[in-house]
């Protein structure tokens, strides 16, 4: 069973519906009991991170996705959900994270391009993994974010991104994996990285 976080600010259906798609065996969970059984996570996300953690923090998950993590459970973080992953954000206010990879989240610079950043970039390999398995050097992803993860240890980054500045755009160190880009909206690519999430093994 795959289980997706429901804190009430994520884009649920249509991470559900592109799961599904691919055959998985998906479960909404709204609460931490939920999560009992599940084979792997999904923490999907928009919106400002400080409210994010916040309505994670009140739904009762942070320690128990925590604990999952520990005991070697699969989770992606898709987007927000990524961001959520690392120790703290910048994003109005400082705000502390999962904590579960090294690296803070912080906002794209003034004199760069504009922000948000909408659209179309491409994904640079920086290593091998099983979970961008198929996705070629520079493939296209779909973006939506005004803040990037700066990642504390680059042995973590599977792929960045440039839009002004060069930033992880998709992560993994053991069971914990994300994705800055949004995989359901980014076609063939967004659907083999979750594909290849689906099929990694613990």
């Amino acid at each position: 069973m795959i289980a997706i976080i429901d804190y009430g600010a994520g884009n649920l259906r249509s991470v559900r519906n592109t799961l599904t798609y691919l055959g998985a065996d998906v479960r909404t969970v709204g609460t931490p009991d939920e999560l009992d059984g599940a084979a792997k996570i999904v923490l999907p996300g928009v919106g400002a991170f400080g409210q994010g953690m916040a309505a994670l923090e009140a739904a009762g998950f942070v320690g128990p996705l925590k604990e999952a993590a520990a005991q070697g459970v699969p989770l992606i973080g898709i987007c927000l959900g990524m961001q959520f992953l690392f120790e703290q954000s910048d994003e109005l206010g400082l705000h502390a994270g999962l904590g579960l990879l090294p690296g803070r989240v912080v906002r794209f610079p003034a004199t760069g391009p504009k922000v948000p950043h909408i659209g179309w970039n491409q994904l640079h390999r920086r290593r091998d993994d099983p979970l961008l398995a198929g996705v070629d050097d520079g493939a296209y992803a779909y973006f939506v974010h005004s803040y990037y993860v700066d990642a504390a240890d680059p042995a973590d980054v599977l792929a960045t991104t440039d839009y002004g500045i060069e930033y992880a755009a998709v992560v993994r160190r053991g069971n914990i994996c994300g994705i800055q880009p949004h995989p359901e909206k980014s076609q063939a690519v967004g659907l083999r990285i979750l594909r290849n999430f689906l099929e990694l093994i613990p």
